[in-house]
């Protein structure tokens, strides 16, 4: 690991479905119980917002009640540790929308497709973390307007932060990605970007994701065992 600087990783549902949270896309996920066309795009809340705001409402009520896997602590122990020395960078990109990483100690976190804790107002564009119900119409905490929407990046809209995330990738010497499904662009490309830069590139999932023939090597097996092996083999050098 002498060679390796930047390390970017992704990670996906796959780490937080240990701690508990359902996942979309398995058979029993969320999305065998909505249609994604009636609570995760702008239409469906245009068409009817107390359904959508009801169903973030019990996810963002459920989050609460979980606690960070032991995958979600090594990659706050690889931050601190990895970080600490000079010239060394780790960027950690999610999909999730949970705040689980934060939780375990993480400091440098993308939520590219937004964070439940925390509402939008799409009156004045403010940002507030939020644990309550957003069912109801509360007043935005900055304008005073019916406008809070959930801060979640729906189907259709552009993910977050994402110059920030290319650039990362640019300059990355090492690209993981972490129990996603390789289904959801742009995510689904990342290791594509990493790969054209000469990045090594490694994937740990439960099962083979769509784009695992793009890693130099994937190993398979419960985030909460992989992480943690991992991790001990990156900081022993």
């Amino acid at each position: 690991m002498d060679d390796i600087r930047n390390i970017v990783i992704l990670t996906g549902a796959g780490i937080s479905a240990e701690s508990g949270i359902e996942t979309f896309r398995a058979e029993d996920g969320l999305w065998e119980k909505h249609r994604i066309e009636d609570v995760a795009t702008p239409d469906a809340f245009r068409r009817d917002p107390v359904l959508v705001q009801k169903f973030y409402d019990m996810r963002r009520a459920a989050v609460q009640t979980k606690e960070p896997n032991p995958a979600h602590h090594s990659l706050a122990r690889l931050e601190h540790e990895w970080t600490g020395a000079s010239g060394r960078s780790l960027l950690l990109v999610t999909q999730n929308v949970d705040d689980l990483h934060e939780r375990a100690g993480v400091t440098n976190v993308v939520h590219m497709h937004g964070e439940l804790l925390s509402a939008w107002c799409s009156a004045c564009d403010m940002r507030a973390r939020w644990s309550e119900h957003l069912s109801g119409d509360p007043p935005c905490p900055e304008c005073g307007s019916k406008a809070l929407r959930p801060d979640i990046v729906w189907f259709g809209e552009m993910p977050y932060r994402m110059d920030e995330i290319y650039d990362a990738l640019s300059q990355s010497d090492l690209f993981v990605s972490i129990g996603t499904s390789g289904a959801v662009y742009p995510a689904a490309g990342f290791v594509q970007e990493a790969r054209a830069q000469g990045a090594r590139t490694l994937e740990l999932n439960l099962e083979p994701s769509q784009g695992s023939h793009l890693f130099d090597e994937t190993r398979l097996g419960p985030a909460s065992e992989l992480v943690p092996q991992w991790v001990d083999e990156v900081l022993r050098g």
